[in-house]
This record gives structure tokens, sequence and C-alpha cells, in this order.
């Protein structure tokens, strides 16, 4: 999608209230299942977790400020846990390269 209609889009879609987004949403996903060029890319864990939350809540008629509020929260708790992962990916990857080190005997002592 070229740059300038992705901007106009949000900008049209920064005027609308949560309840007109989410019919916004469900076209969307309809022309997508009709009419994509190509697939959508991945989500992440976290994302499915949070789509699938959102649409039971939408399923079972909760309010949409109440929706909106819950995945406010759930957006905060998932950078937190991404950042928790991003931790321990880096402190795994930091004893993995100090391993491999010592065994290539760069870090020994004679």
């Amino acid at each position: 999608m070229n740059e300038l209609l992705r901007e106009r889009i949000v900008r049209k879609l920064d005027a609308l209230g949560d309840d007109r987004l989410y019919q916004v949403l469900d076209y969307v996903e309809f022309l997508a299942s009709k009419y994509a060029e190509r697939q959508s890319p991945p989500s992440n864990v976290f994302q499915r977790f949070a789509e699938t939350v959102e649409d039971s809540l939408r399923a079972g008629r909760v309010p949409t400020t109440a929706i909106a509020e819950t995945m406010n929260l759930m957006n905060r708790a998932m950078g937190v846990l991404s950042g928790v992962a991003a931790a321990g990916k880096s402190v795994a990857t930091d004893l993995v390269d100090t391993t491999v080190e010592r065994t290539n005997g760069r870090d020994r002592r004679d």
C-alpha cells in the first residue's frame, strides 16, 4: 500500500468512534476474505491472544468503551511481556556467546 493512501485512511479512521471502527474492521476483514491479493503478515502469539479476547468481548455484546479499556490494558501488559521476553533472549544469547568463547579456548586461563 502506498504511504499517502495509508495516511489518508488513518486520518479518516481517527475521526471515527470505537463503535464505527469495529464496523470498519468487520468490513475490512470481509473484503480481505473475498479479495486479498496476498496473505496478511502472521501475527505473534500476543496479538493472536488479544484479538481472540477482543472478538470474544464483541461477541458477548460488551460495550465498546469496556472493550477499549480492556484492550488498552492488555496492550500495556503485552508491552511489558515483550520487554521481558527480549531481556530473556538477550541474556540467553550472551550466555551462549560466552559458552562458545570459552569452549573455543578464547577465555581460558592458563
